[in-house]
């Protein structure tokens, strides 16, 4: 193979091309972007941002609407509508069959964890006290964080209203006439 001085010169513009460009792309950018009279001025500040878990105790200072607040507006027959989420594992007729999970008919004001024949998990067998408004709205947030050893697999529901909704429709189906909380 034969190396001519024509191939020489052709790798070597375009080498000298190549150093070329990237040095006046150096110098362009330093110009665009390295105005002159540079300030300390920022041009976009950024918010503090929180140390570690000061976030969360930020959002725990928050007050929450009140669950009498949430009622007053609520929605049973909505509520029906979201019960459809429970239907697979409840029922909610009066004298109805557990299921995977207790029959809810009546459930307001009884005692947590006291429906006869049915295996409640040891966390929710161990609670005092009754399925309250105020309690019912925390189970249904987040079961675990209520009861964290409760069997039921349900992730819980986020939107306040649709809670509010579910409980209003369970307290009409039940025969306890508890008077809803103060807004």
């Amino acid at each position: 193979m034969k190396f001519d001085m024509f191939e020489f010169n052709k790798i070597a513009g375009a080498v000298l091309f190549t150093v070329l460009i990237g040095f006046g792309v150096s110098e362009l950018s330093g110009i665009l972007i390295h105005p002159a009279g540079h300030s300390d001025t920022v041009a976009y500040p950024v918010p503090d941002i929180p140390e570690s878990g000061a976030v969360a105790a930020e959002a725990a200072d928050e007050p929450a609407v009140s669950i009498g607040t949430l009622l007053a507006s609520a929605d049973a027959a909505k509520g029906a509508k979201v019960f459809k989420k429970c239907a697979a594992c409840h029922t909610i007729d009066d004298g109805g069959p557990n299921k995977v999970g207790p029959n809810l008919h009546g459930v307001l004001d009884r005692d947590i964890g006291s429906i006869g024949g049915f295996a409640y998990s040891a966390d929710l067998a161990e609670l005092e006290g009754d399925w309250t408004y105020e309690s019912l709205n925390a189970f249904l947030t987040k079961p675990k964080d209520f009861a964290s050893g409760t069997k039921m697999a349900f992730a819980g529901i986020k939107k306040d209203i649709d809670r509010a909704n579910l409980i209003l429709y369970i307290r009409a189906q039940g025969d306890a006439d508890t008077p809803l909380p103060a807004e």
